[in-house]
């Protein structure tokens, strides 16, 4: 955008003013939203609007003008439904007329006047009377329509929202699941609470966390990476069934999955274990998809995911033995499993642990071909310190993780509910932490004092609604399904010509 272009939009709010048009107003008088409007009239034929002859005051943006003279049309748009507005020189007072003139592309306005259709057929408003809402000093770049500079989208969502439908569409399909998760779970006899995002401990995940500093308290807090540890004490406190919706935030990279801030939704159900929560699982991902977008058929970067059946559920040792021929429960520890893992003729890599080398056979070499929704269970326990240990191996976790579009969109377990045996575990933990494991889960005494008054067998489930939403609405980075990503700084000055800036 030039500084002239601003200039004279500037100018021109001056000169309304000093012609006593209050260009900021505060209040809005009535009006029928444009969808209302169409909804009653777009049945209409030309013969029948003129024999109704019915009016209307509309609202909205100004986003197109078209000007010939003593006639001029709006594209006007308001709730993501637009309507033709027409200004005829003959047809409207000549204060109001030259008012339109005076307008740009971007301004707000209240139109009122009958609804007609122009020779072409379009549904139009003729306006009679114009009040300004709010005028628009910086002008909507023409080179935004169409835009494919994603930093630029990203960095003023505000004009990507404006110009592109499918980002608006994106937004939407992300409400609506989270609205369809909610009422699922509200069904289900769940309680919505919320729980501290400023910890003096933070837990619940193998994450390291953002540090903050309490001024009046002089002490060093932590935002929460997860919700897991303070849900648990209200299954403690007696409240069975419980979810919080909200945002964790870890201090790691980002990439097309990641990002240090996201949301999601953990919910803890009392006597219930890891097969329980397959079932909820199932069940609510199922509602999510068919109230979000109305279908149990997914279409997803060039191929189409079903969710209607029974999804399959595979052990991490089952799946790893498909893909690569190793059993991982063959071998004894960590030297064991590279030699496997060389006699198949794959890199071992330099994994620390028999847990960590699992861990990173199955992100290498079945994760990205879990495309369909699959329950993948039993994970090494030496990954899951929150976790119950198998019944049938102690090795493994009675856990699982739900994959969709080779990506994990939910993680679950049988919560460890035994108080010696959850120390050990953070003991563990502390251990790692000292040998240099920056995500180790950190000791918390407090959270042990009330396991140690009784907690009952109980299920857990965290799911990402972010990495939900890119599955519902067919896109591969998970910045197109957040407002406002996390972007890095731009240099001082970039931006102004329309948001194309250093990203």
């Amino acid at each position: 955008m030039s500084e002239q272009e601003r200039k004279v939009r500037a100018e021109r709010l001056e000169a309304l003013r000093k012609d006593g048009v209050d260009v900021f107003p505060a209040r809005v008088e009535g009006f029928t939203s444009l969808a209302d409007v169409r909804a009653a009239h777009d049945a209409k034929d030309v013969e029948t609007l003129e024999a109704e002859a019915p009016t209307t005051a509309v609202a909205g943006r100004i986003l197109a003008i078209r000007s010939f003279g003593k006639l001029r049309f709006w594209r006007l748009v308001e709730g993501g439904v637009s309507l033709q507005v027409s200004l005829r020189k003959q047809e409207m007072e000549a204060d109001a007329f030259a008012l339109g003139k005076q307008l740009d592309v971007g301004d707000f306005v209240r139109v009122e006047g009958p609804v007609w259709r122009t020779k072409t057929g379009e549904l139009t408003v003729d306006a009679r009377a114009i009040t300004v809402l709010a005028k628009s000093v910086r002008p909507l770049p023409e080179k935004w329509h169409g835009l494919q500079d994603h930093e630029a989208r990203f960095r003023q969502r505000y004009l990507d929202l404006l110009a592109n439908p499918r980002a608006r569409e994106i937004a939407l399909v992300r409400s609506r699941a989270v609205t369809a998760m909610r009422s699922f779970l509200d069904g289900r006899g769940f309680l919505e609470v919320e729980t501290p995002v400023l910890q003096t401990i933070y837990g619940g995940a193998a994450a390291q966390p953002f540090t903050t500093h309490h001024k009046q308290l002089g002490q060093d807090l932590f935002l929460r990476i997860s919700d897991e540890l303070y849900l648990k004490r209200l299954v403690i406190g007696g409240l069975d069934r419980v979810y919080e919706i909200g945002r964790n935030f870890r201090n790691e990279g980002i990439s097309k999955k990641h990002n240090p801030e996201f949301s999601i939704m953990e919910c803890y159900q009392a006597y219930a274990d890891y097969h329980d929560m397959m079932d909820l699982t199932e069940a609510m991902l199922k509602h999510i998809a068919q109230e979000a977008v109305g279908s149990l058929s997914l279409p997803y970067q060039g191929q189409t995911l079903e969710l209607d059946g029974t999804w399959p559920r595979k052990s991490m040792r089952d799946a790893i033995l498909a893909a690569t021929g190793i059993d991982i429960q063959a071998a004894e520890d960590v030297d064991g499993l590279r030699a496997a893992v060389r006699e198949r003729g794959l890199d071992p890599g330099d994994a620390p642990t028999w847990a960590v080398l699992v861990d990173e056979l199955f992100s290498d070499h079945v994760e990205p071909d879990l495309q369909q929704p699959t329950f993948i269970t039993n994970h090494p326990v030496a990954l899951s310190p929150l976790a119950k240990e198998s019944r049938e191996d102690p090795r493994v976790a009675e856990r699982f993780e739900i994959y969709m579009a080779g990506m994990e969109i939910g993680n679950a377990f049988s919560e460890q509910n035994d108080p010696g045996v959850q120390r050990e575990r953070f003991e563990a933990q502390q251990k790692a932490a000292a040998e240099g494991d920056a995500e180790a889960h950190p000791m918390d005494e407090d959270f042990l004092r009330a396991l140690e008054h009784g907690m009952p067998p109980t299920g857990g489930l965290g799911i990402g609604i972010g990495r939900l939403a890119m599955v519902l609405t067919d896109t591969a980075s998970i910045r197109e399904v957040k407002l406002f990503p996390h972007m890095r700084p731009q240099a001082p000055g970039d931006g102004d010509d329309g948001g194309e800036g250093d990203a």
